[in-house]
């Protein structure tokens, strides 16, 4: 990791955590004291630095803007009942940031800027992680294009940054989603595999609509076919059919989630059946009209373990079993956030300490 003599740190003359309850705030609105940035100029990755987290005044021109090179994670530092500040898989993290590097033309990042610049700037902001059993300190790493140029090319230059905030549940409530036939979220050879800035954008008109209806999120279908689901919103999607835990396989139109895979692996350390594979609409209400489907829910790092109470699908609403009647997602629920507060067996080695 780059050491943190060679990052240049500028700390805040007072930390502004003693404003705020970090275990009661909204998502994604308070951030914490301090960011990482470095900068990749004449080909090279340079100026790794810890600032105080602020705005920063920008070109109108910035080629980010324009032409949409812009990447970014999420993830997230959890502080276990002993008091030890601890990361969930970051080197996963770190690799598929620099998968979507490679598809949106941009420089990767190297290992050591990425981890060096993270650990050392969690070291710093270690108070902004709340210690409540749904608390976290969610995690920005994003890369951006910084030419100051109009003109449809890759930038020359570009900036790694690392914000963070800190956060309870996403959803608090479970969810109501609605099957889209019109709109799609990704096409194959396309750019839905990695998190590209753009993938989101496209994604909040189609949502808004669905919740003008009384949905919160949208589940997508590919665009070939239109009958085999994908995602839904900020989640990978998962089913519970016939005691057989069931999501769709990767491909190009898919995000490898990081709490998907999680999942699965404790899935199948449970000795569940699991199944990756094309799921069509028409198999999802076969299973609820015959009793079969036992439950639905959707998996992120920012939703964790989003269940969903009812799906909408060409103007009927199809509602699912009440999350205290279902036996799999509570569990797993339960044992992964036991695990990111140190009070489960780490077999998988995927949390690592910081501080």
């Amino acid at each position: 990791m780059v050491a943190s003599a060679d990052i240049k740190i500028t700390r805040v003359a007072k930390s502004r955590v003693g404003e705020y309850d970090v275990n009661n705030v909204p998502f994604g609105k308070i951030f914490a004291d301090h960011m990482f940035i470095a900068e990749y100029e004449n080909g090279k990755w340079s100026k790794c630095s810890i600032q105080p987290y602020e705005d920063v005044p920008m070109s109108y021109a910035l080629s980010a803007l324009h032409y949409g090179q812009a990447i970014f994670e999420g993830m997230k530092a959890y502080k276990s009942d002993e008091g030890v500040v601890s990361l969930f898989r970051p080197i996963d993290n770190f690799n598929r940031l620099n998968k979507s590097a490679i598809r949106m033309a941009m420089p990767e990042v190297p290992e050591e800027i990425f981890m060096g610049g993270l650990t050392e700037l969690l070291k710093l902001d270690k108070n902004w992680v709340p210690d409540g059993d749904f608390g976290s300190l969610y995690i920005r790493p994003f890369m951006i294009s910084t030419d100051e140029a109009i003109g449809v090319r890759p930038s020359d230059n570009y900036k790694f940054v690392i914000i963070c905030c800190p956060a309870g549940k996403y959803y608090a409530e479970p969810v109501k989603v609605l099957i889209e036939h019109h709109y799609f979220r990704s096409v194959r050879g396309g750019v839905g595999y990695v998190k590209a800035a753009g993938n989101y954008g496209r994604s909040l008109y189609p949502t808004r609509l669905a919740q003008d209806k009384g949905f919160q999120q949208v589940i997508w279908t590919d665009s070939e076919t239109n009958k085999y689901v994908e995602e839904s919103g900020t989640m990978n999607l998962m089913f519970v059919i016939d005691n057989t835990l069931l999501t769709p396989a990767l491909s190009d139109t898919i995000l490898a989630g990081i709490t998907r895979d999680s999942v699965l692996a404790v899935a199948r350390d449970w000795g569940l059946k699991v199944e990756e594979r094309k799921i069509s609409t028409e198999e999802i209400i076969a299973a609820h009209n015959a009793g079969t489907l036992m439950e639905a829910f959707g998996t992120g790092t920012a939703a964790t373990i989003a269940h969903i109470k009812a799906i909408g699908f060409e103007d009927h609403l199809y509602e699912l079993p009440a999350v205290e009647d279902r036996k799999f997602a509570p569990k797993v629920d339960e044992f992964l956030r036991n695990l990111r507060k140190g009070r489960e067996q780490d077999k998988h080695n995927w949390m690592l300490k910081v501080c």
